[in-house]
Formats: C-alpha cells, structure tokens, sequence
C-alpha cells in the first residue's frame, strides 16, 4: 500500500538515507498518483542529494496538484534557489505568503533568495560570522524542526524571538550564550554532541567570548547551495486529523437531515465526509441507506459494495461489514422480481451473518427464502398441468405402482397448492406404502383446505387406525359424517374402531396387543395429560375403591369421553 511506501520513506529521509527515502516516495507515488505530499517529500530527498532539476520538478507537480498548500511554494522556492534562479525562487517564495502570510520558513527562505539575487551587486556590511551560513535561509529552522530536542523548543516564543535575532544579525550569538537552548541549537546545526555542561561542546572552543567574534580572513563571496527542509510529519497529521474532525461534522449533519428525510442534504453532507476521509466506511453504509430510503437501489448497492471492499482493506470492524453486507441484501430484496433474483440477496444475507450473527440479519434471510419459496409456487403454479399430473397418478394408482403415483401427485400438488384432491390421493398412496405418519399429514392438509371434502377423513381415519389410534380415528370418521351422514366408507370406519374400542374394553386383547398398545398410548401427549391430571387420578381412585362416587363420576360427560379414551388406549380395562 502507498502508506506503508511512504513510511519507509519517511524513514529513510530521516535516517539521512536520502537515495533509499526516493526509492519508496517513487513506490508511493505509482500506488497513488495523486498524493501531492509524496511529491512534496520526493521533492526534499532529491534536494537533499543537490538534484535540483528533480527536486524543481517534483515541487511543480505538488503545486499543480495542491496550489493551495503553502509547502509546494517552499519546496518550490528551495529548488529553483539550488539552481539559481533567484527571481523565480523568489516568486515562489512569495506566492507561499500569500497562502500563509506567517509562516517562518518562507519568509526565512524569501529573505535568503532575495540576499542571494542581490550579492553580484553589493557587498555585506555586517562582518561575517565564524560560524558561516548556518543561521541563514530556510534550512536553520528545518534543521531545528527535525531535530526532536529542538524541535520542541520551537513551541517557546522566547526561544523563537532569541533565533530571529540570531538570524538577522548572527553575532548577537553572544548575547544568549548563557542560555542552554540556544547553545543545544548551535550544536544542532553545526552538527556536533553537546554534554550537559551549557558551553562544554565536544569540539574546539575559543578560550573567551572575544575569540567568537575573531574572524578568519574574509573570503570572497560564494553562493551557498540551500539544504532542503525536512519532510514535515506533524503538519500532515495535523491535515488529517483537521479532515478526520471535518467528516464527523459532515456525518453529524448527514445523520440529523436524514432523521428530517431531507434526503438530498444528507446525501450531500455524507459525499463531502466521504471525500475528506475515506477511513470510515460508515460515511459508505449512511449513505447507503439514504439511497436505500430514495427508492435509488443500483447506488445503494454500489455504495455498500465500496464499503466491504473498503472495509476489508482497512481491517474495519466485522459489524460494520455485516452491516454494509444486510444493507445491501435489503436493496436486492426490494429489487427482486422473480424467484432467482432472491438469490444474490440471500447470498448477501449469508455472507453479513458469518461477520456478525445479528437478528435482524437472521430475520431478513428467513424472510427472502420464505419469499422465494413463495414467488416459485406462483411460478409453477398451473392448474391444467397439475389436473394432467393427477390424473396420470390415478392410472398409476390402479396399477398398483404406488411409489410412481406419488411421483406424480406430488407434481400436481407444486402445480396447484390449493387442490385437496391431490393430497388426498397422495395419503392413500402413502397408505399403501405404510408410511402412515405422511398419510396422516397430507389428510390433515386436505380438510384443511376443503373441511367438507369427505375423502379427506376417510383418509386421515384409516390413517390413524393403522397407527392404532382407534378412538382417534373414531372421531375422525364421526366428524367426517356430520358432511355426509350416509357416507358407507365412514360407517364402516366407525365400526371397525368401535369392535377395536369393545375388544379392549372386554380385555380381549393379547398380552403382546396390550402391551404395545399402552407403549404406544404412554407416547400420546393427551393420554399423558389424562394421567396427570389430579381430579383424573381421584376418578380413577374413585372406581376402584368407591362405587358410589364412581356412579356420580359417569354422570360427567367430560370425564367419561377422557375414561373411555383410556379403555381404548389399553390403559384401563372394565371388567
């Protein structure tokens, strides 16, 4: 990533490893083609080495990409001063004031380039210093700002003031000797250790205050080449950080025109958070969702694709790319038309909750399958075809070849949902094949759909007999009569349960019958309801040990029916 070339660059540069800081800006600078500060800190690597065409064109390039940005005018300045040409580095130098008329290292470098353009014509004055240029230009102050011991000396208006003087008139240098700044600062920019003692250097020193001002012969004037200023971390960060604090207001505001459903502020605060800084995905998925709002779906979707894409770069929080993930299954939900186009939001949905197991995620998948089952069944549904599959399941049926018959019946029922003829026809196979418990459901779903289709109980009755649910089935086949009270297959369904019921109640049956009958009965969650049901229990105490409270026990309509369901299960026998 174009960041992490720019660190290493910024690395290098401060180590001094000037040829190695062009080589990642250079890296930098192809990942991201538009960043005006790695030109800007190319520009001072190249300057630091004295390749000033280089460096004069990198310093162009951060202009042109940022002419609002006083430092382009300083690097620009710097470079054309290595070449020489004073009037357009003072040009330059200007242009930078009037971005940011206070800025120390452009009037500094603007005061060196003009003494520079005007040294052919006339002579110094002032005596020159011993110490040479170092106090000069722009590059003091940078040397002082890389520095981190003096850079925080920088911070002091004091400390400043004292240097500005030095600067116009370097042998005021005596007069703020007794300060230790200023003599940590001299040791900073010629370069040497100072120890803790405040005028012990680890270098040569003059025996006295008056050796500082002797002066070796005066030499004739050379043209000092400027030293490029350091690249400056802290007033990137603070930029971003003044844009990161921009986009949360745009993002306040965004949040507070969407609560009024102005739509189209909202839309215009989260596009300005979006472009101050693009380390948010939230900016991504609040946008999104006004879009969502909008009925605008194509962008709502493009948006919450940009933030997962965004977000996994960054390593955002999981939460929000489920968030951005549901966002958009939401927007292809409200798109879908057809059973297939369910897929990619159910895909969506899928996705967002192996990042984050939300409930509402949760619910909205249910939902869009329930919707496609739902829109397939309108789909297939045709009623011709499915009266053309049921009747090649009765052909089938007649044939004796059940499990083809179910084959088709089960089409007829995809075709036409709403058919009880088909189940019905179904729960007979079913019964054939032995598999009652199918049976028994698709005769439930029969009278479900018509109550007052007989063949319906015919079958759910035979259903339950073979399950030896006898008093079951007995029901069923007298609430089937009540349609059709002459109906002959329910009357013969009701005797055959009611000899069943007589068989049991006579103790008829075989130990194995009444074994597996109880097993079966104890399975029953209304048998088991009878039995623990404490009135129920003193009924049955009642018979056994009081006759007479047993009598006024039969005169109970209720207690009887639930007596006699016990008979019938094999529970309780009457002799």
């Amino acid at each position: 990533m174009a960041e992490e070339a720019k660190a290493k660059g910024n690395a290098a540069f401060a180590a001094g490893n000037y040829t190695e800081a062009i080589k990642h800006f250079t890296e930098a600078i192809i990942l991201a083609p538009t960043n005006h500060v790695l030109y800007s800190n190319r520009s001072a690597a190249y300057a630091s080495i004295h390749n000033y065409s280089d460096a004069l064109s990198d310093a162009k390039k951060t202009v042109d990409l940022k002419p609002d940005w006083s430092k382009g005018y300083s690097r620009l300045g710097a470079a054309y001063l290595g070449l020489h040409n004073y009037s357009e580095a003072i040009a330059a130098y200007k242009k930078g004031l009037e971005i940011d008329p206070n800025n120390e290292a452009l009037k500094s470098g603007l005061a060196d380039a003009q003494a520079a353009a005007a040294a052919p014509r006339a002579k110094s004055t002032s005596p020159p210093s011993p110490f040479g240029d170092v106090f000069s230009g722009p590059e003091m102050w940078a040397k002082l700002t890389a520095d981190p011991t003096t850079r925080a000396f920088l911070q002091q208006p004091d400390f400043v003031s004292m240097m500005q003087d030095i600067q116009k008139n370097p042998n005021n240098l005596n007069l703020y000797l007794k300060d230790q700044r200023v003599m940590q600062a001299l040791g900073v920019l010629l370069n040497v250790k100072l120890r803790t003692a405040t005028e012990d250097m680890e270098v040569e020193q003059p025996s006295s205050e008056e050796e500082l001002v002797k002066k070796p012969e005066p030499e004739p004037h050379r043209e000092r080449e400027p030293e490029p200023e350091p690249i400056e971390l802290a007033e990137e960060e603070r930029e971003k950080k003044e844009k990161k604090a921009l986009a949360q207001k745009e993002k306040e505001a965004g949040n507070a025109a969407y609560k009024k459903k102005d739509f189209e502020a909202a839309i215009q605060h989260y596009t300005k958070a979006i472009e101050l800084d693009d380390e948010d995905i939230s900016f991504l998925t609040n946008r999104a969702a006004v879009y969502l709002e909008m009925g605008k779906f194509e962008e709502c979707i493009k948006d919450c694709d940009k933030a997962v894409e965004r977000g996994r770069e960054l390593r955002s929080d999981y939460k929000m790319i489920a968030r951005a993930l549901t966002r958009k299954g939401t927007a292809l939900v409200k798109m879908a038309r057809t059973s297939k186009d369910f897929d990619a939001a159910i895909e969506a949905f899928q996705k967002a909750l192996t990042e984050h197991r939300n409930p509402d995620t949760l619910k909205k998948l249910n939902d869009a399958e329930r919707a496609k089952k739902e829109l397939e069944q309108q789909e297939y549904f045709d009623p011709e075809i499915a009266d053309q599959e049921r009747e090649k399941g009765n052909e089938f049926f007649k044939e004796q070849k059940y499990p083809e018959a179910v084959r088709h019946y089960t089409e007829a029922i995809k075709r036409n949902p709403k058919d009880p003829r088909a189940y019905s026809n179904r729960a007979a196979c079913y019964t054939k094949l032995g598999a009652l418990p199918e049976a028994l459901k698709d005769a439930k779903k029969c009278i479900e759909l018509d109550p007052t289709f007989v063949k319906g109980y015919t079958r759910k009755g035979a259903a339950q007999f073979l399950m030896k649910e006898h008093d079951k089935a007995l029901e069923t086949y007298q609430e089937g009569l009540k349609h059709d009270p002459n109906n002959q297959e329910l009357l013969d369904g009701v005797r055959r349960c009611v000899e069943q019921i007589n068989k049991a109640s006579r103790g008829d049956l075989s130990p194995e019958e009444l074994k597996e009958r109880q097993a079966k009965a104890m399975q029953d969650p209304e048998i088991q309801s009878i039995l623990t049901d404490p009135v129920m229990r003193q009924v049955l105490i009642d018979f056994q040990e009081n006759p007479k409270a047993a009598q006024e026990h039969m005169k109970n309509p209720m207690v009887m029916n639930k007596i006699q369901k016990l008979v019938s299960a094999g529970i309780v026998q009457v002799r």
